[in-house]
């Protein structure tokens, strides 16, 4: 069962038990935040300077990717200079140059 599942039967049990669906809300708003406030101070994000270490970390991610993406475009040129190579090499041995060379 999942949590959206156990919290709606939770509410109609409350509503069937006379409790308003608003006040019902308002806690499970309540709720939610606090959760969500316990969960940031467990990983270190409650104080004033997380917003800054959040916005630190994505443009490290960003950076990353770009560096990546460079590495990567960097490494697929220098494999088709290599393909371009030997198809040359190919080209002038079928056309019989090491035999010009003699």
């Amino acid at each position: 069962m999942g949590n959206d599942v156990l919290l709606a039967r939770l509410m109609e049990q409350a509503i069937d038990d006379g409790a308003d669906l608003s006040t019902l809300r308002a806690i499970a708003e309540a709720a939610g935040e606090l959760g969500a406030s316990r969960a940031m101070a467990r990983i270190g994000l409650s104080d004033a300077a997380a917003h800054g270490d959040l916005k630190e970390l994505r443009e490290m991610l960003g950076a990353w990717r770009d560096a990546k993406r460079s590495a990567v475009r960097a490494a697929m040129a220098w494999v088709l200079r290599m393909l371009l190579a030997l198809v040359l090499v190919g080209i002038t041995v079928k056309a019989g140059w090491p035999e010009w060379a003699r």
